[in-house]
């Protein structure tokens, strides 16, 4: 099957498009066909050897496609069925094994690419906001906000009746496009003053931008970082205000909490068929070009989802 892979940590030249041996799937696995493939900030850092995966390395992703084969142990799945899934290898091919646990239906009126982009960063918009303490009234921030996380949850934000939506983003140049997702108001990271204090505030970068979304924060006020490089936490800053700093990551919501992780994912459709929630595909491109895919994402030039098309 044709797959791209990595035999060295580096940037975006050393990913190799080649012939591999498709695999075959093990108990608790589902073979999956992939039609698309999502790039996310997480592999891109992974290919750097940001995370240390053994080598040589299919990257992982979200993926869209069809059953192909059934693993020992996994029941309620039919072959030729069309699904979605997170995988965290092996995602950048023709055909990967995915843990059943990870894989989800895909409704019939759901497109590929907008199922691909529901199935994580969807997922992963809803339950930052989820694990913020999110409710109707509360005011949020999101950065990253034309990223194809960040531009879900500001659209999530807006369309669950937030009492403001704020979008920090790169440069003023994609502050246009932060409005069209619903942001009521934008600021670039390099400014001093972010506006009035928020709620939430979901963090999608780390670092010093994470620096600015804690003083952005109102009296009892949360912070949810998502894909963010951390940084370091003053937790006598946090106790005199009464404010928290709270890490997601959605592949332990789909393990650990699968009936939360199953009731977002309906609650995503519904926004989705009602039109509330739009997902943006900035480009999508054979399967070869992961490179230049990899290039976007790593220079944020993106405004939305980057998509793999593998067939």
């Amino acid at each position: 099957m044709r797959a791209v892979r990595l035999h060295e940590y580096g940037g975006p030249e050393v990913l190799r498009a080649e012939e591999t041996p498709a695999p075959e799937p093990g108990e608790g696995e589902l073979l999956i066909e992939v039609d698309a493939v999502g790039v996310t900030l997480p592999v891109v850092r992974a290919t750097r050897g940001e995370s240390g995966v053994p080598l040589p390395h299919i990257p992982g992703g979200e993926i869209v496609g069809r059953v192909a084969g059934i693993g020992r142990g996994v029941s309620g799945r039919r072959v030729g069925e069309r699904v979605a899934g997170l995988a965290f290898s092996g995602a950048y091919a023709e055909t990967v094994a995915v843990p059943a646990v990870m894989v989800t239906a895909v409704p019939d009126d759901v497109d590929d690419l907008a199922a691909l982009a529901l199935t994580r960063s969807g997922q992963v918009a809803l339950g930052a906001l989820r694990a913020g303490g999110f409710a109707e009234g509360d005011s949020v921030l999101v950065t990253a906000a034309a990223g194809g996380v960040g531009h879900l949850a500001v659209q999530l934000a807006a369309a669950l009746g937030a009492g403001r939506v704020t979008a920090a983003v790169g440069d003023a140049a994609k502050a246009g496009f932060a409005r069209e997702q619903g942001a009521g108001h934008v600021v670039t990271y390099d400014q001093d003053d972010w506006g009035d204090p928020v709620d939430v505030v979901l963090d999608g970068v780390g670092g010093q931008v994470q620096d600015a979304g804690l003083r952005a924060l109102a009296p009892l006020g949360r912070l949810v970082a998502f894909n963010a490089v951390g940084g370091t936490v003053d937790t006598n800053a946090l106790r005199m205000r009464g404010t928290s700093v709270i890490g997601f990551a959605v592949a332990h919501l789909a393990a650990r909490r699968r009936d939360t992780y199953e009731r977002h994912q309906r609650e995503l459709w519904e926004l989705h068929r009602d039109g509330h929630l739009r997902p943006v595909v900035h480009e999508a491109m054979p399967l070869e070009r992961a490179a230049d895919a990899h290039r976007l994402i790593e220079a944020r030039a993106n405004r939305g989802k980057i998509v793999l098309l593998a067939r």
